[in-house]
């Protein structure tokens, strides 16, 4: 349904956004606005503003800034739609008419939901009864506790082909709406309809609302043919729609940054005994793009968790092709990988909360997943096998809509081939000139590579799974640990596996004056230099301050702001700040400059800071990689981004000197 301009600016007029936001965030009022701990990350200092007026709130902590509608829809996990509908009806604002077709599949819907809720009692009576006997000494096998079964409604489907349709019968329902629920197996060549779930534990699923749409059923009697058998898709369940406990693990989700996705109903429940309350699973099928669409609405980068045996394995490789099409900066998945043998379930019974906890803390991205299926198992021996994988490699990259993340991807797996190969990288993460002619393929001198079909402990068929170019460990098999290998004595004496702080203290400086000079950059910014990484946390303090200034009053011109600075326990940074640029390619953080000059600086003095920190970041990540694993892949990266780093530093060295000769 589409919701005209007048209709939300209505909703929004009759809400204040106080008065939604204060369901979830103790406010308190400061001047013309509201402030209170963000809701998006932990803090001890409020950093979370709303304000009526202009109808939005902020988060500097976060960077998070929205009105109503988005506020729901973050905290909640619903969609516009489902937000406007919450509102609406909270605000007292009737949303437009649906057409006498729409109005009765509505009342169709409506039929139909109470329906199956009504079967959805009829199986935890039935449970607690007497035919339920059987169904409870599995419950009670699996050690789900009482108020488990609550929670999430399980119950029991009698031994019976005509049990549920009794009972849906006085209840007032009819053949066809029980049909249509897909409760009971009908057809021209079926006389009698009767019950589709027999004899099985049922596990109520739910719509985004909690509202029961289908069942799952696991069979008591190992003679039946299906051990778990779905509702069939109806007017109300679309399998690949849908996640089982999303309506419950959105809140959990959202609180903790973090959803779980494991393949069946008994891992989520147990998962959710054991605390884990983000877990979700999709319903007997692949993971579909709208089940991935689902979890980005609960966290970026969703945990996909697996067995660790070939059938989860294989399972995971089909969430990379789902996936892949559909990276964005910021949204992609993670993969987690349980020892062999063992389900969700198994672990954390078995080995307790922690267990799994720690397998979650390695999940591995994406980009790696993908490589390992693409060079596990073969023989790349030969230039044509070679030439075979990176041609594959080219075209899954190129399924990638979003051209950034398609970039990155074509820069990441171009260096872990580059490393199989044997070739060391230059800068940029290309071959150096003469790499790979040496000792024939891929700079090998031995001129092969280790085959799959070697015998003995080192180059047996897992040997050269994991071995590349004369024996190094590339990559890790899935749901392995990474195998080492003993640097050479250039390679430990190197400064490029030291670290270093990243020299940035300058370029922030230069960032806050500009601010503390052009008050107005803190409105036109406001966002930006609230998420802006500092990697001093005295300028990040007083950055802060700042932003909470201008948040109680934006209005404060410089001097105001001083002065308000200087009363706080900021001032000797203020100081120190004012005081400590002097480049002149730095001018624009100056008084005298004017509106445009200073934009044009903030945008570039901005877009060196934030590519240093990434590239710092970067650096310091790939170094705890090198020390983990001492990898080639590892090594190799620490190369790039330390060529990286001293060619950005100095670009700026550059601009100085050459801002300094024009004005000699």
């Amino acid at each position: 349904m589409r919701f005209s301009p007048h209709l939300l600016d209505e909703i929004r007029a009759r809400l204040p956004v106080s008065h939604v936001v204060g369901r979830k965030v103790a406010l308190k009022r400061k001047g013309r606005e509201y402030a209170g701990l963000s809701p998006f990350k932990m803090e001890k200092t409020p950093s979370f503003f709303v304000n009526d007026q202009k109808g939005f709130y902020h988060c500097f902590a976060s960077g998070e800034h929205g009105d109503i509608f988005k506020f729901v829809m973050t905290t909640e996990g619903l969609s516009f739609p489902e937000a406007v509908e919450r509102l609406a009806q909270e605000a007292g604002v009737a949303l437009p008419k649906v057409e006498v077709e729409d109005q009765e599949r509505a009342d169709e819907r409506t039929r139909l939901l109470a329906l199956m809720e009504e079967a959805a009692k009829f199986f935890q009576a039935a449970l607690v009864g007497a035919p339920g006997t059987e169904a409870r000494r599995y419950i009670e096998k699996r050690g789900l506790k009482r108020e488990t079964l609550a929670t999430f409604r399980i119950g029991y489907a009698p031994n019976s082909r005509s049990a549920l349709k009794e009972h849906l019968a006085k209840a007032g329902y009819t053949l066809e709406e029980m049909t249509l629920s897909g409760m009971l197996i009908a057809g021209d060549d079926i006389p009698v309809a009767y019950d589709r779930f027999r004899h099985r534990v049922m596990f109520p699923i739910g719509d985004a609302k909690g509202r029961i749409v289908a069942f799952g059923g696991r069979a008591l009697d190992p003679e039946q043919n299906a051990k778990y058998l779905n509702s069939p898709e109806t007017p109300l369940f679309h399998k690949g729609h849908l996640l089982f406990n999303a309506h419950r693990a959105r809140a959990a989700a959202h609180d903790k940054d973090r959803v779980i996705a494991v393949e069946g109903y008994m891992d989520v429940i147990s998962l959710a005994e054991a605390g884990f309350d983000e877990a979700v699973a999709p319903l007997g099928t692949a993971l579909t793009e709208d089940q991935l669409k689902l979890l980005w609405r609960m966290s970026a980068e969703p945990i996909l968790c697996f067995d660790g045996d070939s059938a989860g394995k294989r399972a995971a490789f089909r969430a990379v092709d789902t996936a892949l099409p559909h990276l964005k900066p910021g949204a992609s998945v993670m993969f987690a990988f349980l020892p062999d043998g063992l389900d969700p379930d198994d672990l954390v019974r078995q080995q307790g909360a922690a267990a799994l906890d720690g397998c979650l803390g390695r999940a591995r991205p994406l980009v790696d997943v993908l490589f390992e299926r693409e060079w596990a198992g073969r023989d790349w021996s030969t230039p044509e096998r070679r030439a075979g994988l990176e041609k594959s490699l080219k075209t899954l990259i190129s399924q990638i809509e979003d051209e950034s993340v398609r970039a990155h991807y074509r820069q990441a797996l171009g260096q872990r081939l580059r490393a199989a190969w044997g070739e060391p990288v230059d800068g940029r993460g290309a071959p150096r000139d003469g790499a790979g002619a040496r000792g024939g393929a891929g700079g090998n001198r031995s001129g092969s590579w280790p085959r799959a079909g070697a015998q003995g402990t080192r180059n047996g068929p897992l040997g050269a799974l994991r071995r590349g170019p004369g024996g190094r460990a590339f990559p890790p098999s899935l749901g392995q640990g990474t195998e080492r290998v003993n640097p050479s004595s250039s390679l430990r004496k190197s400064a490029l596996v030291s670290s270093e702080g990243p020299q940035t203290a300058h370029r922030e400086a230069v960032l806050i004056k500009a601010v503390l000079n052009h008050p107005w950059l803190i409105e036109d910014q406001a966002e930006v230099l609230a998420d802006l990484p500092f990697t001093s946390s005295a300028l990040s303090g007083l950055r802060d301050a700042i932003l909470s200034a201008h948040a109680l009053d934006n209005s404060l011109d410089t001097e105001s702001l001083r002065t308000h600075l200087n009363k706080s326990s900021v001032g000797k940074v203020l100081s120190l700040v004012e005081r400590s640029v002097s480049h002149k390619c730095d001018r624009f953080a100056e008084p005298q400059a004017g509106r445009s000059e200073v934009a044009d600086g903030w945008r570039h003095a901005l877009a060196m800071h934030e590519r240093h920190v990434l590239l710092q970041q970067s650096l310091e990540a790939a170094e705890r990689a090198w020390h983990d694993d001492r990898s080639e892949v590892s090594f190799a990266r620490i190369c790039d981004l330390k060529r990286q780093l001293e060619a950005l530093s100095s670009a700026d060295v550059f601009d100085a000197a050459a801002d300094a000769g024009r004005t000699s």
